[in-house]
């Protein structure tokens, strides 16, 4: 999807596989991103930012999103109640940014209030206990839901080496939501960066939870996570057969009954290929 895409879409962005995370304080690291090809690049202010470059980066960043890039651009802000976020907000308003990411999203009243403060579309991330509880509320203020994994181990007070396992249902919790609300969902960053068979067992992990996507925080990561998020040829393959052999009402399709829900997935799978 490209940038004015997005906009005409009015920013469904269902069909975003990667969305990377890079420190505004960066010009490298910026200059990097605008050539990596990910669907979704989002100007990091919070925790990729040391204390002393918070307001460099405020600036790195509106001026980063005032330049050409070939796909949507979000800009992270602080949290709500530290002594950056007003000012954050403020840059983010005026800024050329189609996107602006909310940390630590607890409450939809609190995400309503941003969005009108920037008067743009919100990603919201839900990284503690409360996040997870109040995201069927927080979903619907939102142009998509992104799941902060690292921060919820945290907030959970899990081991420091806890897989995934205690965490998933909270994971589903969120996909949950997202659906309901007709909202993207993009799953949580893999910290490793030299383990390529762990990355595709995440991110394949998180696509048959139901993750539209999944946060990088390396451009290495994007292509392996737009091959598992893409569909296979077999799949498209078995999509395009079934939408033919369908005529209405239940259907037999290599020995399955099939109905109109069978059809619909079967449509989705291949308008993802085709975004």
């Amino acid at each position: 999807m490209t940038r004015a895409e997005a906009k005409n879409d009015r920013y469904d962005l269902a069909t975003v596989r990667s969305v990377l995370f890079l420190p505004a304080s960066n010009p490298r690291a910026i200059a990097k991103a605008r050539e990596a090809g990910a669907d979704l690049v989002v100007l990091d202010l919070e925790d990729a930012v040391k204390l002393e470059d918070k307001d460099g980066a405020r600036d790195a960043a509106v001026e980063a999103a005032a330049s050409e890039w070939s796909m949507p651009v979000a800009i992270r802000v602080n949290g709500i109640g530290t002594e950056w976020h007003s000012l954050d907000l403020d840059a983010v308003a005026q800024s050329k940014a189609d996107l602006v990411v909310v940390p630590r999203a607890i409450s939809a009243h609190l995400v309503c209030n941003v969005r009108k403060a920037v008067d743009k579309p919100v990603l919201a991330m839900i990284e503690t206990a409360a996040g997870v509880l109040a995201a069927a509320v927080i979903a619907p203020e939102t142009a998509g839901l992104i799941a902060g994994t690292n921060d919820l181990r945290s907030d959970l007070r899990l081991p420091l080496d806890a897989t995934r396992e205690p965490i998933s249902a909270s994971l589903q919790m969120i996909v949950l939501a997202a659906r309901a609300s007709g909202v993207a969902v993009f799953d949580g960053v893999f910290n490793p960066l030299d383990a390529p068979d762990g990355f595709l067992a995440s991110a394949e992990e998180g696509r048959r939870l139901g993750f539209d996507g999944k946060s990088l925080i390396h451009p290495n990561q994007i292509g392996p996570c737009h091959r598992v998020f893409a569909p296979s040829e077999r799949e498209l393959e078995r999509a395009r057969k079934l939408v033919e052999a369908f005529h209405g009402g239940a259907a037999r399709f290599e020995d399955e009954m099939i109905e109109r829900m069978h059809v619909e997935a079967a449509q989705r799978v291949l308008e993802r290929a085709a975004g």
